[in-house]
Order: C-alpha cells, then sequence, then structure tokens
C-alpha cells in the first residue's frame, strides 16, 4: 500500500478513484438538480455557474447526470469484475489444480469462448433479452472470465512445481491444507492486478453498450448514454461529449495506472 501511494501515477489514479465514488455516494449532496427533470427552456445550455457542465437537449443538468451515472458506472464495473472473479478464478484454480482431462475440458471450453469477439458476444447475448443495468451487469461479468482463468491456471501449474510444494508434499500435507496455506496465497497478486484493470474495462463496456442504447436504459443516467445523446450536437454543444468523454477516459485509465503499480509490487523481480 506504501509503494501503491509513493507512485506518482497510481497515486493520482487513487485520488481520481476516491472522487468518483465518493460523489457517487454524495449525489444529492453535490446537486440539487434531478438528473431526470427536463426544462426545454433550459435546453443547450453552455456551462455556466447555474449549470457547471451546461445542459442537454431536454435541459437536464449535465453535471447532476454524471454524478449520478457514476453509481451506474462504479457498481456495473465491480459487479462485473466479481462474477468475473467467481467464474475464472475458480475454472483457472480446478483447472491447474487437478490437470488431467477436468484441465483438458474446461481449457478447451476457455479456447472457444475466446474466439468469439468479447463485445460481439455481449451484444448477441443482450439481443435476446431486456436491456437494464442487471442484465448488463451479468452478461459483463459472464463474457469477460476468460482471460482471468488462464492467467490463474498458469500460476497454479507453476506454483505446483515449486520445490516447497513438491517438499510439502513428500511431508503428506493434506490437500486441502496444501491449496489453501500454500498454493492460494502465492496466485493471489495476478488476480488483485486483474480485477483493478478489469473494473475500468467493464466500465468502458458499459459505457460502449449504452452509447448504442444496449445498456442502461432512460431515465437512468450514465455516462455511455450522456456521451450518445451528444453525438448530434458535438459542433454546437461541445460539452455533451467532452465531459462525459473526458470523464470515461480518466476513470478507465486510473483503474489501469493502479493496476500497473500493483503488478510492479507484486513482481518478484522489482523485490531484487
Amino acid at each position: 500500500m506504501k509503494k501503491l501511494i509513493s507512485d506518482n501515477s497510481s497515486f493520482l489514479g487513487l485520488i481520481f478513484i476516491g472522487l468518483i465514488i465518493l460523489s457517487a455516494a454524495l449525489a444529492p449532496l453535490l446537486t440539487s438538480y434531478d438528473p431526470s427533470a427536463q426544462d426545454l427552456t433550459q435546453r443547450l445550455l453552455p456551462p455556466s455557474f447555474a449549470h457547471i457542465f451546461g445542459t442537454d437537449d431536454l435541459g437536464r443538468d449535465v453535471f447532476s447526470r454524471i454524478i449520478y451515472g457514476s453509481r451506474v458506472s462504479m457498481t456495473v464495473g465491480f459487479f462485473a469484475v466479481i462474477m468475473t472473479l467467481i467464474i475464472g478464478a475458480t475454472l483457472g484454480i480446478v483447472s491447474g489444480y487437478f490437470g488431467g482431462w477436468i484441465d483438458s475440458v474446461l481449457m478447451r471450453f476457455t479456447d472457444i469462448m475466446l474466439c468469439f469477439p468479447t463485445f460481439f458476444l455481449i451484444l448477441l447475448i443482450i439481443a435476446f433479452f431486456e436491456p437494464s443495468i442487471v442484465n448488463v451487469m451479468i452478461v459483463i461479468g459472464l463474457t469477460s472470465w476468460t482471460g482471468l482463468a488462464r492467467i490463474v491456471r498458469s500460476e497454479v501449474l507453476s506454483v505446483r512445481e515449486r520445490e516447497f510444494i513438491l517438499a510439502s508434499q513428500m511431508l503428506a500435507v493434506s490437500k486441502k491444507r496444501l491449496f489453501f496455506v500454500h498454493i492460494l496465497p502465492n496466485i493471489i497478486s495476478p488476480i488483485i492486478v486483474y480485477c483493478a484493470v478489469g473494473i475500468g474495462s467493464a466500465i468502458l463496456t458499459e459505457s460502449g453498450l449504452s452509447f448504442l442504447g444496449l445498456g442502461v436504459q432512460p431515465p437512468t443516467s450514465s455516462w455511455g448514454q450522456i456521451l450518445s445523446g451528444g453525438k448530434d450536437y458535438i459542433y454546437s454543444a461541445w460539452w455533451l461529449s467532452v465531459f462525459p468523454g473526458v470523464i470515461i477516459l480518466f476513470t478507465v485509465l486510473s483503474f489501469n495506472l493502479i493496476g500497473e503499480t500493483l503488478r510492479d509490487i507484486f513482481d518478484p523481480k522489482e523485490r531484487v
């Protein structure tokens, strides 16, 4: 944690993510505007003291929509990564630990899933279900586990061949103790790094789906939805695209910077 804070890039990322989470939690205190309230007399107003991010084509305050939209993005990001963690880590651990035909079946299934472009697979699944925040979270989680499964499997296979594991097996250590005491602690680090980067990736995917109208549906606001609403006014009302776009950019970048620093922290080469 000390190195995570001492690194300038990851520290800035932590601050930005902290501000986003804090603003999501305190949204009613940060803005007096209803993100869904329409006022056509106030449509397409540029940034001002009254509306610091301006208003959209329906007269809604863009700042309040972004603040409340952060709730959607953070919820989707964290929930999707939890699902990815449960599915990917479980399959990777089972595949690497037991090996044999179990490993072959699970990895061939993973390879089949990898053959499909993730975003295309998400679009395909979404097409059969009603777009909603719950469906978006589930779909992203169900289609994002393949990379983690392969990483965890390779880590388990690597740890199994180390001397202290072989020594424990020679001492007839139980399989339960061997896994929870010796193997699991040594594969946690890549999982943490993957999850940090995965949150940003899930937020980006949700924004893409909402931009296409397949994600969170109105009147609930989301960053991708705000960005989509501004595409028709890119020249006359630049703030509708710039502000949500910048927020998405820096949020994803912050999670990636945190993930990179975590990778350096857990990398054995960095400890030498």
